[in-house]
This record gives structure tokens, C-alpha cells and sequence, in this order.
């Protein structure tokens, strides 16, 4: 029961339930959900809003939803879980035991292993301890995915040379009457939520916008928005703090000031095995593990990440196998082109692939036909009639 209700929570993380809502959605009595969700705010895994009538998730929601915690009588009692604190260090869960985790957008999220945890409980540790994280690798690893998966709360900035102050903090919007209105930007409303917030590709957006957060992120937990009158906004327990950083991006700068404010950097690399799993062709697979040892040399710029692994499979399914590995030629750096072709012949023994490029033109009659709705043309069918 009390996975079927962290389910239920993960799934829709922005929206507080009563347990009358719960019970009703999931067909089962006020009493047993009343119980599971009690455990599950004991249990740090949900919240409990205002007046204590509504519940949320949280960090943790997704990881309850993900895996079934028998535990014994008496555990959750304020007594016994002070004495487990103080006598019993956390078990570390083997990274095998945790199944595929359904992201905000209905998409799977295969966790990995991070310090002898799932990487998503390894994440969730580190929000309860207020850590914040900074995860870096090549675009496609799966660096957003696995925030997502690990925190169904979360907010994302998606960071440019363009982001300003105004679109972390807020700004003044022009409202139907034609006055102006003030709007939290994402950080103030993860902030007064106690949300997660990931700011992604952060070290595209200027140090100076950057600055603006980083109040929020030490021993205060607060900052003052300027804009609109000087407020002081204090950050709730939750809000947690997750950046992105693709070193190989053109002006992607990580610097010292952002570093040292990420107490933990965790590097995020394409798992081919996974890839492998979710039936990507295993000649795929072998260009891509070739190339990406050819990037760790610095011998080449470019290698396929998962994505662009995924995306293969996707185009073979719908376009046939040339068109997926022509696509796969054509997406790479025009100066990593020729190389990326060359792997292809000799690992995977398709030779002469160009990029995926439109061909001659039809001729008309097989284009008009192609066109022509079922029946024929309109003129047809009137003279039909």
C-alpha cells in the first residue's frame, strides 16, 4: 500500500493530496492509506502541507514508489528511530535491486550505481543532508534524467548566455488589466516550496547571474530580491540545489566561485551496457564504446552518448538501418564526420555511408499518387457520382 501511495505522489509531485483524494484514486479505505502515508511522512519520504489535511512528495517519494520496505513492528516510533540514528549505520542497498523509475514526462529512468547505492537514493541522501551537487559529462549522458528520476519536485532552469537575474529570481509581468504584477522566478519558488531546483547547463549562464544564488546555498539559505522591495526570502527545508555542467560545450566555464559550491561532482558517462539492454544494435554500441576511446585520448571531439544511441534505434525503427546510420554519420561535428564514417566501416562493416541527405526529386506521378487520399481525387469521386 505504501508504495502504491508514494506512486501516486511521484507522479504528480506539484500537487498536494488529501486521503480522502488518495483513497478515492486508488480504491482502497481511508484507514489503510491513512496509515500508509503516515509512514511514509515518518519515514521522511512525503510531506505533510499546512495544517497537516494535505501531502506531497518530496525528495525521497520516488525512491518509496520504486522499491517495497518491509519494515518491523515499532520501527517508525520516535523512540526506536532516535535509538537506529545513534546504534546503526545506513545499509548501503545493492544498485540491482532498484527497477526502472518513471519520470515526470512518463519516460524510464534505468538508476545506475553511485557509491554502492543507486545513484537516485545516493542523490536523495545528499538532499537530506543539504549537499549540493554538480554533475558533469557530455551532453546525452543522462544527467537531467537522473535528477528527474531522483526528485519529482523539481524545477528546472535551462541555463544560457542569455539567463539573467530576473530569470532566476523574477520579474514584473504585465498582467490583463495592462499593470504590472511580480512573478517568482524559479530559484524564489523553490526556495519558498522546498523544492529541488536544477539549474542545467549552468556554467553557459554568467558568473554574475550565477552569484545571484549562491546566498541560497550556504550557511544563510536566503536571499534578498531587490526588485521587489527588498524582500528577504528564506529557503524552506527541501530546497536543494543541482547544477549541470557539459565541459566540452563552446562557453561552458566552470569556475572556482560556482566549484567550491558544490561540495559534491559527480562525472556522468554514457553506460553502454544500458544501451546495450534496451536493444540498441550491438554494432551501435561498438562504434560508440570505440569513439568515445578515441575522445579520452583526444584523438577526436565527439562520440555517441545514449541519446544519440537511443535516437539510432528509434530512426532503424521507423526509416530502416541505412537511415539510422547515415543519421548517425550526419549528426557528429562536421570535423569529426570522416572518422565517425571510418568507425563505421570498420566496426560495423557498412561501407560507403554518407550523411542522411534528401535525393533527387520524385517524379510527379509518384509523388501526386502518394499524396492522394484513399478514393482517389476529389474530381474522381465527383464524376463518380
Amino acid at each position: 500500500m505504501r508504495a502504491k501511495v508514494a506512486k501516486l505522489l511521484a507522479d504528480k509531485p506539484a500537487d498536494p493530496f488529501t486521503i480522502g483524494e488518495i483513497s478515492k484514486t486508488l480504491g482502497h479505505s481511508h484507514g489503510a492509506v491513512q496509515q500508509a502515508v503516515n509512514t511514509l511522512v515518518q519515514r521522511g519520504e512525503a510531506d505533510q502541507l499546512g495544517s497537516g489535511r494535505q501531502f506531497r512528495a518530496n525528495g525521497k517519494t520516488v525512491f518509496a514508489a520504486a522499491v517495497v520496505v518491509i519494515s518491523p513492528p515499532g520501527t517508525h516510533s520516535p523512540r526506536a528511530q532516535a535509538a537506529t540514528a545513534r546504534t546503526t549505520p545506513p545499509a548501503p542497498k545493492a544498485p540491482g535491486q532498484v527497477g526502472p523509475i518513471r519520470r515526470a514526462g512518463g519516460q524510464l529512468y534505468h538508476p545506475r550505481e553511485l557509491a554502492s547505492l543507486p545513484d537516485v537514493e545516493a542523490l536523495a541522501r545528499l538532499r537530506a543532508a543539504d549537499v549540493p551537487v554538480l554533475l558533469y559529462g557530455p551532453p546525452g549522458t543522462g544527467k537531467t534524467s537522473l535528477v528527474e528520476a531522483a526528485f519529482p519536485d523539481l524545477i528546472t532552469v535551462a541555463g544560457d548566455g542569455d539567463t539573467t537575474v530576473g530569470d532566476l529570481i523574477g520579474d514584473y509581468t504585465l498582467d490583463d488589466s495592462g499593470g504590472y504584477v511580480w512573478k517568482d522566478g524559479p530559484l524564489v519558488t523553490a526556495m519558498t516550496e522546498g523544492r529541488a531546483l536544477l539549474i542545467d547547463d549552468a556554467t553557459l549562464i554568467s558568473p554574475k547571474v550565477l552569484s545571484a544564488m549562491y546566498p541560497a546555498m550556504d550557511g544563510r539559505r536566503q536571499i534578498q530580491v531587490k526588485a521587489h522591495r527588498g524582500e528577504t526570502v528564506t529557503a524552506q527545508p527541501g530546497f536543494f540545489v543541482v547544477a549541470g555542467h557539459n565541459p566540452g560545450v563552446h562557453g561552458a566555464v566552470l569556475t572556482e566561485a560556482l566549484a567550491s559550491r558544490f561540495s559534491v561532482q559527480i562525472q556522468v558517462g554514457t553506460d553502454y551496457d544500458l544501451a546495450q539492454a534496451l536493444r540498441v544494435d550491438a554494432r551501435a554500441v561498438r562504434v560508440a564504446r570505440h569513439l568515445a576511446g578515441q575522445v579520452e585520448l583526444g584523438e577526436l571531439g565527439w562520440a555517441p552518448q545514449l541519446r544519440e544511441l537511443l535516437a539510432f534505434k528509434r530512426t532503424e525503427a521507423v526509416l530502416g538501418a541505412t537511415a539510422a546510420w547515415a543519421n548517425l554519420i550526419g549528426i557528429a561535428p562536421p570535423e569529426d564526420r570522416d572518422v565517425v564514417a571510418a568507425a563505421v566501416s570498420k566496426i560495423a562493416g557498412i561501407k560507403n555511408i554518407k550523411p542522411l541527405t534528401l535525393g533527387r526529386q520524385l517524379p510527379a506521378t509518384t509523388a501526386t499518387a502518394a499524396q492522394q487520399p484513399p478514393g482517389g481525387t476529389n474530381s474522381a469521386r465527383r464524376g463518380q457520382r
